[in-house]
C-alpha cells in the first residue's frame, strides 16, 4: 500500500448475496501549505492554505499552487521546499522576495458558484497572468488527439486500483505523455503538474496539449492560462464560464474526448481535422 491509497475490508452486494472483500480507495489528507518569505533579519512564516489532497507530490503541489495563484512568478524565487511531518509543505522563498498576499484571498479567482459575474472574473485572471499572449502555431491531428485518454489511463497508476483520482497530462504533439499527475482534487492533480514543471524549467507550456481526466471548470482554465497552455482538453464537459475564459486567453477548448470523438468549443485553429 503506498500513501496514495488505503486498504480497507468491503461487503459488496449483488442479486445473488454477498461477499466479504478487500478493496483499495485513493487516500484523501488535508495539506497545509507554509510559506515563509522576508529579509533575513525579519523572516515571516504563514498558512496560506489547506487543501484536502492525495497524498504524494506534495512540494510540487505546494509550489504549483503558489504559481497559479499569482503568489511567485518563477521557480527561481523559491529558496526550498520541504514536508514536516503531519501534513505540512513548507515552501522557503528568497530573501529579496516581495509578496503581495492580498492575492490569496482569491477574490479573483473566483468560481461558477460564487456569483460574481464572468467578465470580471477574467479581467482579474488577466490582471496577474505574465505569461505573454504570443501568436503560435501549434496544432494537433484529431486522429492523435482521439488516443490521448487511453494513453492517460495507462499511466494512471492509483486510478488503475482506486477508480477513484483525476488526472492532468501534458502530451507533445507526437502524442508523447510528457509529464502527469493525479490527486484526489482535479485542481490538485494539476497545480502538481504545473509545479513540476516548473522545477524543470519548462513554463510556459505552450507547446503541448493539456489533458483533463474530467470536466473542465474555470479555475482549471484559469491555472492552465496561468501556465502559459494554449491547448485543453477534457473528457468530461466544459463550464460556461471555462469556454468564455478560455476564448478570451485565445485558448482551443476541447470537451467531451471520449470515443474517437470531441466537442471544440473555441480555437479551432489549431485541431486538425
Amino acid at each position: 500500500m503506498s500513501l496514495s491509497t488505503s486498504n480497507i475490508t468491503i461487503k459488496k452486494i449483488n442479486p445473488k448475496g454477498s461477499i466479504t472483500a478487500d478493496d483499495v480507495l485513493a487516500a484523501e489528507e488535508p495539506l497545509e501549505i507554509r510559506l515563509n518569505y522576508g529579509p533575513a533579519d525579519n523572516r515571516i512564516q504563514k498558512s496560506i492554505s489547506v487543501t484536502m489532497r492525495t497524498p504524494g507530490n506534495d512540494t510540487e503541489l505546494a509550489v504549483g499552487f503558489l504559481y497559479t495563484e499569482g503568489i511567485i512568478k518563477s521557480y527561481e524565487q523559491v529558496k526550498g521546499a520541504f514536508i514536516i511531518p503531519d501534513n505540512i509543505v513548507q515552501v522557503v522563498l528568497k530573501e529579496n522576495i516581495n509578496l503581495d498576499l492580498s492575492k490569496l484571498e482569491r477574490n479573483f479567482y473566483t468560481t461558477s458558484s460564487c456569483g460574481v459575474c464572468g467578465k470580471s472574473s477574467i479581467d482579474s485572471v488577466k490582471t496577474v497572468c505574465d505569461i505573454a499572449d504570443i501568436e503560435d502555431n501549434l496544432q494537433f491531428y484529431a486522429e492523435l488527439i482521439y488516443k490521448l485518454p487511453a494513453i492517460l489511463r495507462e499511466h494512471q497508476q492509483v486510478f488503475e486500483s482506486t477508480g477513484g483520482l483525476h488526472a492532468s497530462a501534458i502530451f507533445d504533439t507526437s502524442g508523447q505523455l510528457i509529464l502527469t499527475r493525479e490527486d484526489v482534487g482535479r485542481h490538485n492533480a494539476l497545480d502538481k503538474l504545473i509545479g513540476v514543471a516548473l522545477e524543470k524549467n519548462m513554463i510556459p507550456l505552450d507547446k503541448y496539449l493539456l489533458l483533463l481526466s474530467g470536466r473542465a471548470s474555470f479555475e482549471l482554465i484559469q491555472k492552465a492560462a496561468m501556465a502559459g497552455i494554449k491547448i485543453v482538453a477534457a473528457v468530461g464537459a466544459p463550464s460556461s464560464l471555462a469556454a468564455q475564459t478560455a476564448n478570451e486567453f485565445g485558448m482551443t477548448l476541447i470537451g467531451f474526448l471520449r470515443d474517437e470523438r470531441f466537442n471544440i468549443y473555441c480555437g479551432e485553429k489549431r485541431i486538425l481535422i
